[in-house]
C-alpha cells in the first residue's frame, strides 16, 4: 500500500483501489467522474461529506495513471459569491499531474454550458519519495532567474525535442554555461500548470512566464512533459554539478482571475473559502494581485495546501527552496499582513524549516509593500537597491551614499527587529522589466507588441539610452552600452547580500524594449545563444570568481566600520561629508578586509566605481610597504599605490 496525498485532499492510491477526496465546506453534493485514456467519461460517482467537509470515495479497481475530475453542486449565486456548477468539469487542487495543457476558451466561463471535453483531466500518481539533502544554495550566492522555455528553445546544441523543457537545462552545454558563469542556484519561473489570460488569445498572444497557475503541484504539460519524474531527474543532475534548484511558485492568485473568468478548480469547488472577498460584499473579489482575484492563503485548508504543495516538491524532486511571486498575499489577513500565520507556518514545517525561501515583497494591496518584514530567514528581493543602482550609474544626484547603503548590505532595511545580518537579493533586472541591456538602450518602454497600446508595463524605469533609442546606434555607443552593462553587473557582484541575474542578460540579450513581455512566447523573450555576447559573459564569468574567491562577499554581517570596510575618495583618504553629499561626485572606493580563498590569507580588497566620462587617478590607501595588483579576467598586473580607472567602469584591485 502507498499514500501519496493528505488527507484533505488529493488520490491515494492502494493496492486495490484508489481512495479521492476533495474538501469543500460550501458544496452540497461532489461527483466523481472517471475518464479513460481518450478522455471519454465511464463513470460519474456521488463522494461522501464527513464532518470535516471533506468528500471522499473509495473505487475498487482504478489505478495509478488514471484520469479524473469533480463536478460539484450547490447554489449558484455569484452575487453571494457562489460558484456552483456541475457542468464544470474541476481539476483537483492536490492534483500532481494533469494530462493535457490548459487552454483559454469563453464557454469555461458559462453557467451550464458543459467543459468536459475543453478541460485537460487530472492524473492519480505515486509518489516516489527522494533522498533530501540540505540545500546546496547558502545565501551571499549568485541566483539565475530562467524561464525554461525562453532559455532554451534556441540552445543549438540542445536536442529539438528536448528544447524548452526543464530536462534541457541539464544538456552538457547548458549546464557548462551555468558553471562558467559561476551560477550557484537556478531559480525556475512557474512550471506547474497554467492558463492564458482571456485577453491573450483575441490578440494571438500567449503568457509564457506562466504566471498564472490553475494547478499548485502539478507540472505544465509543455515544459516539464516528464512530469515530476523529469524535474526530479534534472535537480539531480544540477546537484550533481553543485547547483541549486529553486522554484518561483504562485499562491497569490489563480487564472479563474475575475467573476468573469472561468470556472476550473478553486472557484467550482468553494469559491467563497478559496478566494479573499470584500467584507460584506460576497460579489466582490478582492484584487491585491491585480489579476482579478487573490487567494485566501490564511483560511487554513488553504494554508494546508500550500505547505503540501512545498512539501510535494521537496520530497519528489529535492528542490533546494522557494521564490513566492507577490508574497505579502501569503501573510495576509482580514486586518492586513501578518508575518506569524502562513508564513511562520512554511517556516515551521519540519520538512521546510530548512530550505531557501526567497519573497518578492509586495503586491499591490493595501500596505503591499513589505519590504525588510518578513520574517527570518526569509531571503527578500530588493527593488530599492536595483533602482539605487540603475540611478547611480545613470547620473542621478545624491546618489554616491545610496550606492554605499547598496553595496554594504541595505542595513537601513534588514536592521530591523534587531537584525544584525542582510536578507538582501540584489538585483539589476529580472522578468518583469527591461532587460539589462534594454536598461542601458531605451529611455522609454515599447510594449506595442502587447496589444495594450503601450500602456503596460512599468513606466519608470530608472534607465537610459546613451543618445539614440533602440538597438540599432553607431559602433561608439554600442561599446558604451557595452561598458555600462559590465560596470552595473560590476555593481551588483560587489555587493554584500544574496545576487541575481536572469537568464541572458550575462549576455546583453534584448527584447527590444519591452519591459512587460509575458505574453511575448516568440522571438522577443527567447534567448538566441548565437547573439550573446562573449565579452559580457566573460566578465560575468571574472566578476562571479572574485565573488567566490573573497570571503567578504559571503559574510552577511552588517559593516560596523571597524576595520571592515573604508570608503576612500581619490586621494585615497576617507570619503569627507562634502564628498557624500555632492551630488556630482563620480567616484568611490570601497576598501574590505577579506579573507582570500586562494592563499588562504587575509588581505585587503579594493573595489572602485568611476561613473564619469573620463579617466580617474586613484591613490590606493597605504600600509608601510602595501602593494595592490589590479585583478583582470586574464590574471593580475601591479600597479603599486596608484590606478587610473576607465571611464563608466569598475576595477577591483588585491592588496599584497
Amino acid at each position: 500500500m502507498g499514500g501519496n496525498s493528505s488527507a484533505q485532499g488529493g488520490a491515494i492510491v492502494f493496492e486495490t483501489g484508489v481512495e479521492f477526496s476533495v474538501w469543500s465546506h460550501h458544496a452540497a453534493q461532489i461527483d466523481l467522474c472517471l475518464f479513460d485514456d481518450d478522455g471519454k467519461e465511464y463513470a460519474r460517482l456521488p463522494m461522501a461529506r464527513d464532518s470535516d467537509h471533506v468528500f471522499r470515495l473509495f473505487v475498487d479497481g482504478v489505478k495509478e495513471g488514471a484520469r479524473y475530475g469533480y463536478r460539484a453542486d450547490g447554489i449558484y449565486a455569484p452575487d453571494n459569491g457562489l460558484w456552483f456548477d456541475p457542468s464544470k468539469l474541476l481539476i483537483d487542487p492536490y492534483a500532481k499531474a494533469v494530462d493535457g495543457p490548459f487552454r483559454y476558451d469563453l464557454r469555461l466561463g458559462i453557467f451550464g454550458e458543459d467543459t468536459q471535453h475543453l478541460m485537460p483531466k487530472s492524473v492519480v500518481t505515486k509518489d516516489a519519495p527522494v533522498k533530501i539533502r540540505k540545500p546546496l544554495f547558502k545565501p551571499g550566492g549568485f541566483i539565475y532567474e530562467v524561464a525554461v522555455k525562453p532559455f532554451t528553445i534556441l540552445h543549438p546544441d540542445v536536442p529539438e525535442a528536448q528544447r524548452g523543457t526543464v530536462a534541457a537545462l541539464a544538456h552538457p552545454s547548458v549546464v557548462a554555461h551555468l558553471k562558467r558563469i559561476g551560477v550557484d542556484a537556478v531559480e525556475l519561473m512557474p512550471i506547474t500548470a497554467w492558463i492564458d489570460e482571456r485577453h491573450l488569445p483575441p490578440l494571438g498572444l500567449t503568457n509564457g512566464w506562466g504566471y498564472n497557475p490553475v494547478a499548485f503541484m502539478a507540472l505544465d504539460p509543455r515544459i516539464v512533459p516528464g512530469g515530476i519524474a523529469e524535474l526530479n531527474e534534472t535537480v539531480a543532475k544540477l546537484h550533481e554539478e553543485g547547483i541549486a534548484v529553486i522554484l518561483d511558485l504562485v499562491f497569490n492568485h489563480t487564472g479563474e482571475s475575475d467573476r468573469y473568468g472561468t470556472t476550473l478548480s478553486l472557484r467550482g469547488i468553494d469559491n467563497l473559502s478559496y478566494y479573499r472577498h470584500v467584507v460584506d460584499r460576497p460579489s466582490v473579489l478582492v484584487n491585491d494581485t491585480g489579476t482579478g482575484n487573490t487567494v485566501a492563503c490564511d483560511h487554513p485548508y488553504v494554508q494546508r495546501l500550500i505547505i503540501d504543495s512545498l512539501r510535494h516538491f521537496v520530497r519528489s524532486a529535492g528542490v533546494d527552496g522557494f521564490r513566492f511571486d507577490l508574497a505579502p498575499v501569503l501573510g495576509r489577513t482580514a486586518n492586513g499582513f501578518d508575518r506569524n500565520g502562513t508564513l511562520a507556518a512554511i517556516l515551521a514545517d519540519d520538512l521546510l524549516g530548512d530550505r531557501i525561501m526567497i519573497a518578492e515583497p509586495w503586491d499591490i494591496g493595501p500596505s503591499g509593500y513589505q519590504l525588510g518584514n518578513f520574517p527570518t530567514p526569509f531571503l527578500e528581493w530588493n527593488d530599492r537597491a536595483r533602482d539605487d543602482i540603475r540611478c547611480y550609474w545613470r547620473g542621478d544626484g545624491w546618489k554616491t551614499g545610496s550606492l554605499a547603503t547598496v553595496l554594504a548590505g541595505s542595513s537601513n532595511i534588514f536592521s530591523a527587529n534587531g537584525q544584525t545580518e542582510t536578507r538582501s537579493v540584489n538585483f539589476l533586472a529580472a522578468h518583469d522589466g527591461f532587460t539589462l541591456m534594454d536598461l542601458v538602450s531605451y529611455n522609454d518602454k515599447h510594449n506595442e507588441a502587447n496589444g495594450e497600446n503601450n500602456r503596460d508595463g512599468h513606466n519608470e524605469n530608472h534607465s537610459w539610452n546613451n543618445g539614440v533609442e533602440g538597438e540599432t546606434a553607431y559602433p561608439v555607443i554600442r561599446e558604451r552600452r557595452k561598458a555600462d552593462v559590465m560596470a552595473l553587473i560590476s555593481t551588483l557582484f560587489a555587493s554584500r547580500g544574496s545576487v541575481m541575474l536572469t537568464a541572458g542578460d550575462e549576455g546583453g540579450r534584448t527584447q527590444h524594449g519591452n519591459n512587460n513581455a509575458y505574453c511575448q512566447d516568440n522571438e522577443i523573450t527567447w534567448v538566441d545563444w548565437k547573439l550573446l555576447d562573449e565579452d559580457l559573459i566573460a566578465h560575468t564569468a571574472f566578476v562571479a570568481t572574485l565573488r567566490r574567491r573573497f570571503s567578504v562577499f559571503s559574510d552577511l554581517t552588517f559593516f560596523s566600520g571597524n576595520g571592515d570596510v573604508e570608503w576612500i575618495s581619490l586621494s585615497g583618504e576617507p570619503m569627507t561629508i562634502d564628498e557624500w553629499e555632492t551630488p556630482s561626485f563620480s567616484t568611490l572606493g570601497m576598501v574590505l578586509a577579506t579573507g582570500d580563498r586562494s592563499n588562504r590569507k587575509q588581505t585587503r580588497l579594493a573595489v572602485l566605481f568611476n561613473r564619469s566620462e573620463q579617466h580617474q587617478l586613484f591613490t590606493l590607501p597605504s600600509a608601510g610597504e602595501t602593494n595592490w595588483r589590479q585583478l583582470l579576467p586574464d590574471g593580475a598586473r601591479k600597479v603599486g599605490g596608484r590606478a587610473t580607472i576607465e571611464p563608466r567602469s569598475v576595477a577591483f584591485f588585491v592588496e599584497n
